[in-house]
């Protein structure tokens, strides 16, 4: 399986290349040529299978330059850190909001060692980059660049923490992340670290990362001193591909359940914000697995919902800080990859949209294009309002706690049904602990945190729900604040040089 970019005809390359580099030069985003299939027999196959045999067996058909015995070897390494031995749990809930008996599966991806979803590919990605590094003969250090709205970071951090031949600086929006992400990050211990907060938001630290890459003169600069550059978001394939694997997990626990049989379909559900997740579940359903509908459910922050349904993805709009953090993105990255593959590789238009964005800040696709994407996805949103009835009415209903993330991509999976009347079972993907965002958590089931600083509010929680904490978040109270670096977002690329250098 061979490499291109999204935006230009370049020379196809091996993943291990593609990992390594993590942006295609010409500032595209690397896609495979083709997609490989899975058939039925290969389902039947797969449900005997433990979730790290599943990883080895779905990532071997795109990342064939690695050999069965070293993806086997990264998936038992990188899975071992997870707190559940099925790895990503799903728990079934019968009886949706709305008394129907087709089943919600809320998809447990948050049983890493930073309980959120990025802890499923980022125990993955540097086993994976290590990997490329030996088998491309690269002798360079590589400087793991990452923007990050909140989990993305220390995920990126703990699996990056002291990996020989690398370094990890992460960006994140200063106040833009909640007081529990933060502190996983600025706690972060680690030899090639850092941690630096940027004056804006999400999206002036992800574009600040993207003029990195994109910057001739910088990496050459950086290749002086011996380093390359490399992604640890979303746009990094490496990152993206293990999150394909745990859509068929979910799949094949309603069939191991006997909610369904190898065959059947379902939909869906993902919080969206920089669109990698839910491409992940796209890539699954062009393989072959039996998905109906994805359900793009996003925030305030809808330029997803507007572009679904109208076909203009316009950036220029008012920004919101949520109680979901991790989707208060105005620009999606990984759309790039999903209109290269619907406008069938036509990197020119894809550059030209990309273009567009830039200078003008918006694009809108045409027609044909619209109704191809009609097909395969919907689109709603979630207020803060909605999001905390969604956490109090499923608490109140199944005893059962989620985070403000999981609760929006529920919020609009419950839309969804009602305005379809599709009753095929539905995968939410849960994409945090509730711990992670205790205070609103807290607020909407209706349970005062006055006074209370963060640890206090996960004993209130544990107390309430009789959900255990983390330990991971627990811990994080004796844990000392080891980075406070702060740089206005015209700063991040000299801050990068100097980290680069030290």
């Amino acid at each position: 399986m061979k490499y291109i970019s999204t935006r230009s005809k370049i020379k196809p390359i091996d993943s291990a290349e593609a990992i390594l580099k993590g942006i295609a030069d010409d500032g595209g985003l690397f896609v495979p040529e083709s997609i490989p299939k899975v058939s039925s027999e290969e389902l039947e196959k797969m449900l005997k299978m433990r979730y790290e045999q599943r990883a080895a067996y779905i990532l071997g058909k795109f990342l064939t330059d690695y050999t069965e015995d070293e993806l086997s070897e990264y998936a038992e390494l990188a899975y071992n850190w997870f707190d559940v031995n099925t790895r990503i749990p799903m728990a079934i809930l019968v009886r949706s909001a709305e008394n129907q008996e087709a089943p919600f599966g809320i998809l447990e991806l948050w049983h890493g060692p930073t309980s959120a979803f990025k802890d499923v590919a980022l125990q993955m990605l540097p086993r994976l980059m290590t990997g490329a590094l030996k088998k491309t003969g690269e002798t360079r250090e590589i400087l793991i660049l990452v923007a990050t709205s909140g989990d993305t970071g220390k995920a990126a951090l703990a699996g990056f923490a002291d990996i020989p031949q690398t370094k990890v600086m992460v960006f994140y929006p200063d106040g833009g992340v909640s007081k529990i992400q933060r502190l996983q990050m600025v706690t972060q211990t680690g030899n090639n670290v850092n941690v630096t907060a940027v004056k804006g938001n999400f999206d002036d630290a992800q574009t600040g990362v993207k003029k990195i890459f994109a910057d001739e003169k910088i990496r050459e600069e950086l290749d002086k001193a011996g380093v390359k550059l490399s992604s640890a978001n979303s746009i990094n394939w490496g990152r993206l591909v293990p999150q394909i694997v745990y859509y068929f997990s979910a799949y094949l626990e309603f069939v191991r359940t006997g909610k369904m049989k190898i065959g059947d379909l379902m939909n869906v559900s993902v919080p969206t914000g920089n669109f990698g997740n839910i491409l992940a579940a796209y890539y699954a359903r062009k393989m072959g697995l039996p998905i109906n509908k994805l359900i793009c459910a996003s925030n305030i922050n809808h330029v997803l919902t507007d572009f679904f349904q109208t076909g203009v993805y316009n950036r220029r709009r008012e920004f919101h800080k949520t109680i979901t953090p991790s989707m208060d993105i105005l620009i999606s990255s990984n759309l790039e990859r999903l209109l290269f593959h619907e406008t069938g590789g036509d990197f020119k238009q894809v550059k030209k949209f990309m273009t567009e964005l830039t200078a003008k800040g918006q694009y809108k696709v045409d027609a044909k294009i619209k109704k191809n994407l009609d097909k395969v996805f919907f689109a709603d949103y979630a207020d803060e309002a909605e999001t905390k009835d969604i956490i109090k009415k499923l608490y109140g209903s199944f005893k059962y706690p989620i985070d403000t993330h999981t609760a929006v991509a529920l919020g609009v999976a419950v839309k969804y049904r009602r305005k379809t009347k599709d009753t095929l079972p539905m995968v939410v993907a849960s994409t945090a602990s509730p711990y992670k965002f205790t205070g609103a958590v807290l607020d909407a089931l209706g349970q005062s945190a006055a006074g209370a600083d963060d640890f206090a509010q996960l004993d209130i929680l544990n107390k309430f729900t009789g959900r255990p904490i983390p330990k991971n978040l627990d811990n994080l109270k004796d844990a000392k604040i080891l980075h406070e670096d702060v740089c206005e977002k015209d700063e991040m690329a000299e801050r990068v040089i100097a980290f680069a250098k030290k």
